[in-house]
């Protein structure tokens, strides 16, 4: 299951990426969002993605912020909101936008959204009210930034074969150190403060 994708741009079109990874092109479906933030062609890009895997198919759903994966998750196992819709959700409103309206029960706001009809609008709500409390009181403020990144690189060191506990360990040393919240940074820091 592929969950995270890192690599350059090699293709973009709106709704869509491909992601060249050590010379392999994987197509991911995105939302507006993470289109808007997409570097340029042979620039570095980071996804987190959702692996969907039908019996004659298997798709790639990538997001800027784990937030939105995480969200979409929510939504694709809302009955009758595939992962074609979730990700209309996600491109038709703002995440924060979103989650209010679903918290406050404002069915009004979600069908102005192209496919979402009334009882669609109704049945997310119903569905996921009380699921996305969490999501309510999560902005994306630099709380939230400094988990995604230190989340990314913990992430990026296990895939190197480091426990996470040796990761976050790291990584607390390089913060202290006065390591800046960039990924590539923060990684290499983390990973230097390991080895010693």
């Amino acid at each position: 299951m592929i969950s995270l994708l890192r690599g350059k741009v090699a293709e973009k079109q709106a709704g869509k990426v491909t992601v060249d990874v050590g010379g392999v092109g994987y197509e991911v479906s995105i939302p507006v969002e993470t289109y808007s933030r997409l570097g340029e062609l042979g620039g570095d890009v980071s996804l987190h993605v959702h692996t969907h895997v039908r019996e004659n198919a298997l798709s790639l759903y990538g997001f800027h912020k784990r937030r939105d994966k995480e969200l979409f998750e929510k939504f694709i196992d809302v009955g009758g909101v595939g992962p074609r819709l979730a990700l209309t959700l996600l491109s038709g409103l703002s995440t924060q936008v979103l989650v209010t309206a679903i918290c406050a029960g404002d069915s009004k706001t979600l069908i102005r959204i192209p496919g979402v009809g009334k009882k669609t609008g109704q049945r997310i709500i119903l569905e996921l009210k009380d699921k996305l409390a969490a999501f309510a009181s999560d902005g994306d403020g630099p709380g939230e930034r400094t988990v995604a990144v230190e989340e990314d690189v913990v992430s990026a060191l296990t895939n190197l074969g480091c426990s996470p506990e040796a990761a976050r360990r790291g990584i607390r040393v390089a913060r202290r150190k006065g390591a800046p919240l960039e990924f590539e940074t923060l990684f290499r820091l983390a990973m230097a403060s390991m080895k010693r």
